[in-house]
């Protein structure tokens, strides 16, 4: 696993330590985040594990460049999400 994960601003959860509940909410959004890495990850059966783990690094850096909705960013498995859900 990762050091570090990538997020939206919204999402209450920790991608690293509440990846279930982070990633409902992530697809519940449309953001597919997960396909999204993928998408941009050159990958391959071939690749070692160390290989593969740097091009999902490399994609997700990618997307933190581009960042074209303003709403990623990168955390660890210290990030506190600075929104709560609405439980009214």
């Amino acid at each position: 696993m990762s050091d570090t994960m990538i997020t939206t601003l919204d999402n209450p959860y920790n991608p690293i330590t509440q990846f279930n509940e982070w990633y409902a909410f992530d697809t519940s959004k449309g953001y597919n985040t997960c396909s999204y890495i993928a998408r941009l990850a050159i990958t391959s059966n071939e690749l070692s594990e160390a290989d593969e783990a740097i091009a999902i690094g490399d994609a997700m850096k990618r997307i933190l460049s581009m960042n074209l909705t303003g709403n990623y960013l990168e955390v660890d498995e210290d990030y506190v999400p600075r929104i709560e859900l609405d439980t009214k």
